[in-house]
């Protein structure tokens, strides 16, 4: 199956569509078939689970950034930086590596151990 990000206003990603590979033989064909589907000419981007395709699978309220030709999820703390690479964003301080659970403390900018 093929996954269809339909893009707003900004390029924010509205909802997600699957597609029969039968008929998403190619991005454009999907494309196609959902805008005869609805009735329309949305703006849709081709995504999958696997990252194969513009780095991360889409999921509302991601932005499509065409640059990097990429969608990219909402900033999840103000002080985390977006990795250009993975396009997805990272603490300042990595996560502590010795198996234990930890939360991100925004104020502090630190990895608190523990559920929040």
């Amino acid at each position: 199956m093929a996954h269809f990000a339909k893009l707003g206003t900004g390029n924010i990603v509205e909802k997600v569509e699957v597609v029969s590979n039968d008929v998403a033989t190619t991005e454009q064909n999907g494309i196609d078939f959902l805008n005869n589907l609805y009735g329309t000419r949305d703006i849709w981007k081709q995504t999958s689970y696997n990252g194969n395709i513009r780095k991360n699978y889409a999921g509302i309220g991601f932005t499509y950034d065409e640059t990097r030709d990429a969608f990219i999820g909402p900033q999840v703390y103000p002080s985390w930086v977006l990795n250009e690479d993975t396009c997805r964003w990272e603490a300042p301080v990595p996560y502590p590596s010795d198996g234990l659970s930890y939360y991100w403390d925004e104020e502090t900018q630190t990895w608190i151990e523990g559920t929040e």
